[in-house]
């Protein structure tokens, strides 16, 4: 098979090629080519981001985000934080609330940024959930460094993270249940819990909800100016100016096609390692990778909008993402029924309205919207006329200002990105179980033992910890591993 390195590179020698052009890979990219190494970055889209790529979707001058929309963890993340990004274009917008809740009831559930002022909007519920937030908004800094951290390093911060671990380690119902009296508070937990894609009752779910909860009051929940695509334009902009190069439109499908080199680090899933290098691997390492378990699909919508979306709560036009899924117990039934297999009439439904705060995503005067629910793994069902039921639901008339529409099923998601396996966007399912074990059970979660000739592999994808979100801490962690390799 013809090598894949054009004819301009042939002089070259990397020291790594790196599969896959996310914010993992590119921050692993970023990392190696920080401490010397050349560094060539192989995509085999057209175009660079993984999870963080826009486009217009619908029609010229709608720019809609593909997958990721709203990233507190791109400003949360250890290593992102470190990376001069404003310096390559990228600006973060925050909106005046990081998010709203609906409830049948019409009063509008407001997340404020301020703790003091959600305690407030929350009434008699507000000083628990002030308790309950406080001391890991006060440290957050601490937090995120453990909590992104890499397995199986002990924290830095042992006291605090202890205590976090025996709030997290509980299911977001219960956890809801014990600490708030009022269906309002205990949907705006549920609405941030069921982020994860798994049932609410779940063990270690009162932890997706914690965290989201500390970041929406620690660093909001901004959106990239433009698109997510600028996130990755960012960080291919500093990669470069390292002096890393990067190819698109290159598919690797085996490993035979690349050149020589020392290091060889997959931004993909397993079922992609298994794929491009299954027969190097170690027999017992492949098997866990077969066995490696992948979670829910997700149905995505997005829509080109005549005017902003009609919401019986005009506080609603505050919050850039809207929850939209009733009461904590209405939540856990659909996210219960999609593990089994099932549709929710009324399914929990993630909502972005990025051009009330973003001119740059809709022509003047117009705006977009953008939604997903979670489905059954694999799913082929548009399930969009649900989703915008449940919009309709809040926001009588939506329908109305509809002038564009896009969907992809979780069958199609995957056909799009084949990182999203069965339509899974977080890389696999985050129990307690595999958010130990993510991808196989070894000492260090990023090598892939196998016989590669000269060069060692690892995984740095969002297979690894500490899993899904646009933190770019597995490729920081898997270059921080070859590194320590290579020297």
């Amino acid at each position: 098979m013809k090598n894949l390195i054009p004819n301009t590179y042939d002089a070259d020698i990397y020291d790594a090629l790196i599969i896959g052009s996310g914010p993992n890979g590119l921050s692993a990219a970023i990392r190696l080519a920080q401490a010397g190494l050349s560094v060539l970055v192989l995509e085999g889209h057209e175009t660079i981001g993984g999870g963080t790529r826009s486009c217009e979707l619908t029609s010229p001058g709608y720019t809609h985000d593909i997958c990721s929309a709203i990233h507190p963890l791109g400003l949360a993340s250890p290593f992102l934080r470190t990376l001069p990004l404003h310096e390559h274009g990228l600006e973060w917008v925050h909106p005046g609330v990081p998010f709203a809740h609906a409830l049948d009831s019409g009063d509008p559930i407001l997340i404020h940024q301020d703790l003091n002022a959600t305690a407030d909007a929350l009434g008699h519920d507000g000083r628990a959930w002030k308790k309950l937030f406080a001391p890991f908004v006060d440290n957050w800094q601490a937090l995120m460094d453990d909590f992104l951290g890499p397995l199986p390093l002990p924290p830095k911060h042992p006291i605090l993270m202890t205590r976090f671990g025996l709030t997290a380690l509980q299911s977001a119902t219960g956890l809801a249940r014990r600490t708030f009296r009022g269906a309002r508070a205990r949907a705006a937990f549920g609405g941030m819990a069921a982020h994860s894609m798994m049932p609410l009752e779940w063990l270690t779910l009162g932890g997706f909800g914690m965290m989201l909860g500390v970041l929406a009051h620690a660093v909001g929940w901004p959106m990239a100016r433009g698109g997510s695509q600028q996130i990755a334009n960012a960080m291919a902009a500093y990669f470069q100016a390292l002096g890393g190069k990067i190819l698109t439109s290159t598919k690797v499908t085996a490993l035979d096609q690349l050149p020589p080199t020392k290091a060889i680090l997959f931004d993909t899933s397993p079922r992609g390692v298994l794929s491009i290098a299954g027969d190097r691997l170690a027999p017992s390492y492949a098997r866990q990778l077969h066995k490696y378990r992948y979670g829910t699909g997700v149905c995505k919508v997005d829509w080109a909008l005549s005017e902003p979306i009609p919401w019986k709560a005009p506080e609603f036009a505050k919050a850039a993402t809207v929850h939209l899924g009733g009461s904590l117990e209405e939540m856990a039934i659909s996210e219960r029924a999609i593990w089994e297999g099932r549709f929710s009439e009324s399914p929990y439904v993630l909502l972005v309205q990025h051009s009330l705060f973003d001119p740059t995503r809709a022509p003047a005067g117009k705006h977009t919207a953008w939604a997903y629910c979670h489905t059954p793994h694999g799913s082929a069902e548009d399930v969009s006329g649900l989703i915008e039921r449940q919009i309709e639901r809040f926001a009588p008339g939506f329908r109305e200002v509809v002038v564009g529409k896009s969907v992809r099923t979780a069958v199609q998601m995957e056909a799009y990105n084949p990182n999203y396996i069965g339509g899974d966007i977080n890389g696999g399912v985050q129990n307690l179980r595999q958010f130990f074990t993510r991808p196989a059970v070894q000492w260090n979660p990023y090598r892939i033992p196998g016989n590669f000739g000269g060069a060692k592999a690892y995984l740095c994808s969002s297979s690894t910890p500490p899993g899904g979100g646009v933190h770019g801490m597995c490729g920081f962690y898997a270059a921080e591993a070859a590194l320590n390799d290579l020297n």
